[in-house]
């Protein structure tokens, strides 16, 4: 049982930054593998990035690559999402998602633990 709290949205001009973060609560938090994802409005639920369960790995979707950066402090029981270089075609709720099973490398991950997401929105 995980419970999950997006924070960090709002309302940003295309080249803005902003920062997501994720905190989470009810379980180790420092074994699983986490991850963002977004959807936007008409489109389905797409892959933006994910952190290995130890932070050494982590991957991203080929649109952000190079302007976001997850991350993620154990210590805290957060991830972070730094997005850089805000284009419109980043607006979309964005969900922090966490794996199902502790100790899983990023590509084996399933994610099935969610926010209720926090909504981002890139003005040209």
């Amino acid at each position: 049982q995980v419970q999950l709290v997006e924070s960090g949205g709002g309302l940003v001009q295309a080249g803005g930054s902003l920062r997501l973060s994720c905190a989470a609560s009810g379980r180790t938090f420092s074994s699983f593998a986490m991850g963002w994802f977004r959807q936007a409005p008409g489109k389905e639920r797409e892959f933006v990035a994910a952190i290995s369960w130890s932070g050494g790995n982590t991957n991203y979707a080929d649109s952000v690559k190079g302007r976001f950066t997850i991350s993620r402090d154990n210590a805290k029981n957060t991830v972070y999402l730094q997005m850089n270089s805000l284009k419109p075609e980043d607006t979309a709720v964005y969900y922090c998602a966490a794996d199902l099973d502790p100790k899983r490398m990023v590509a084996g991950a399933v994610f099935g633990y969610w926010g209720r997401g926090t909504q981002v929105t890139v003005s040209s």
